[in-house]
Parts: structure tokens; C-alpha cells; sequence
């Protein structure tokens, strides 16, 4: 009992802090999505259902189908550069492998905006790639400079889950794989990816979640034809006043991204189970 209570009270400060700076703001903007903007453009709360209707004009439905799109590009990238990347720092890395790691996280040291500018020197018009090469190719202001800035600013979240998964893995299982399938692509097939597929759900979460609300990459890389719905939210709190809107947005993003959490925690739950028959 004095165990118990011992611990209960280790998740006092915790609770409070995510009571006070996470559930009341939620519960604001909730409250504040269902309002709308007077005359001298103070936001009301309200029970109006406006600014959900809104959600569904076709001025705004493509830019929230836009950022899923865009963030499933990244996550679909992320997996095809991060898990080589993973597999050979997991299987090859030897008495190198938490340099590797190091190397993987290193840029997470410089600010995601600074990383992101970067890139606008590199592939601007008159930026570096086009001038070592002289050439006129245009990257910026186009879809995929923003994918490729949201897969630079992530992969790290989808090497680092996959890494773990392999590095857990018993070598034995794949020596044993080789008996059994014989080619490495059948052992990887059988054997690996059955292992690893947990690791590849979290990166896929990791990725995803901050990619389908960022708005840096939009800003920086993309052009108005590229605008993602964190874009928008930014806007309508910042630019154009419309408080109530914006919190509609915000709520609706944070629903879609509880379903795709939902999926992911079912999925796992899932795997487990197999795994542990």
C-alpha cells in the first residue's frame, strides 16, 4: 500500500502539468471552434456548428486531403531511405554502430527552421545545386521540395524505432531464416520484416503525426498551390483573425490524428499478440 502510494505521487507533478498546459487549452479550443467573430473581430464563444461546415468547402477540403497526402509521401520515404540505413548500422555497424547513431541524430542539434533554410540554399534558384551545375532547374516553390523537406526534417523518428527493432532482433533467427528460405530476400521477408514490422508502425507514427500539421516546410520550400493545413490554422490565428475557424481546424486535425493513433495502437496491439502465440 505504501508502495502504491509512493508512486501515485510520482504522477501528481506530471498530471498537473499536462492537466494545466494540455487538457484546458484543448478544452478552450473546443469551446472556441463552435464561436464566431463579431463585427470589431473579437471571437465569441458560442454552440454554432459554422465553422465545421466550413471544413468541407472546397476551398479548404483540398488542403487538409493536401497535408495527409504530403505526410503519407514522407512516411512512404522515410521508410524506403530509413530502414537500409537501420538494417546496416543494426547488422553491420559493429563497434561503429553508436557513431552511426550519433551521425543519424547530430542534425536533430541544429533548429528544424535553420535546417529548413538551408535547403532553400541549396535548392533555390540561384542556390548551390544549380550553380555547381549550372543549371536553371526550379526545386523550390514545388510539392516535392516540400515531401523532401519533411522527409529531412523526420527520417531521423523512422531510422531509430527500426534500428531498435533489429538490434533486439536474435541473430540466430536469421541464420535460422537461411536454413529455412534459403535466399535473403525470402529470409528477410519470413524472418525480418515479421520482427521488425513494430518498429516500422512507430517510425511510421513518428513521422506522420508532426508531419501532417507542420507548416515550416509549406512556408519555406512550397508555393501557395502547396499550402498544408498547419499553414492554414497559422493563418486564421495570425493573419486573419478568425479565431474560431482556426480552433475548428485545429480540433479537426487533432481527430484525424487520434484515428491514425487509434489505427497504430490497434495495429500494435495486434502484432503483439501474434508475436507472444
Amino acid at each position: 500500500m505504501n508502495e502504491n502510494r509512493f508512486a501515485t505521487g510520482f504522477l501528481i507533478p506530471g498530471g498537473l502539468w499536462l492537466l494545466l498546459l494540455f487538457v484546458v487549452p484543448v478544452v478552450l479550443v473546443l469551446a472556441l471552434s463552435f464561436g464566431y467573430t463579431d463585427d470589431l473581430g473579437e471571437a465569441i464563444y458560442d454552440t454554432r456548428l459554422d465553422n465545421y461546415e466550413r471544413l468541407v468547402d472546397p476551398d479548404y477540403l483540398p488542403v487538409l486531403f493536401r497535408s495527409a497526402g504530403f505526410a503519407l509521401g514522407a512516411v512512404v520515404l522515410c521508410l524506403l531511405i530509413g530502414y537500409p540505413v537501420a538494417y546496416y548500422i543494426a547488422v553491420f555497424g559493429g563497434r561503429w554502430k553508436n557513431v552511426l547513431i550519433a551521425l543519424v541524430v547530430l542534425p536533430f542539434f541544429v533548429n528544424y527552421l535553420i535546417r529548413t533554410y538551408a535547403w532553400i540554399a541549396m535548392l533555390g534558384d540561384d542556390g548551390l545545386v544549380n550553380g555547381v551545375f549550372d543549371t536553371s532547374i526550379r526545386f523550390i516553390n514545388t510539392p516535392y521540395a516540400v515531401v523532401g523537406g519533411l522527409v529531412y526534417g523526420f527520417l531521423a523518428f523512422m531510422i531509430l524505432p527500426i534500428y531498435a527493432a533489429l538490434d533486439r532482433m536474435d541473430p540466430a533467427l536469421i541464420e535460422a531464416g537461411k536454413d529455412l528460405y534459403g535466399s535473403p530476400w525470402e529470409t528477410f521477408r519470413h524472418v525480418t520484416w515479421p520482427h521488425t514490422f513494430q518498429g516500422v508502425l512507430a517510425g511510421s507514427v513518428l513521422v506522420f503525426l508532426p508531419a501532417v500539421g507542420d507548416f515550416v516546410a509549406a512556408s519555406l520550400l512550397g508555393g501557395p498551390e502547396e499550402v498544408m493545413v498547419g499553414n492554414l490554422i497559422q493563418q486564421q490565428f495570425q493573419a486573419s483573425d478568425n479565431w474560431p475557424f482556426g480552433a475548428a481546424l485545429t480540433i479537426a486535425m487533432m481527430a484525424f490524428l487520434l484515428i491514425w493513433m487509434s489505427l497504430y495502437l490497434r495495429a500494435a496491439a495486434r502484432e503483439g499478440k501474434e508475436a507472444t502465440a
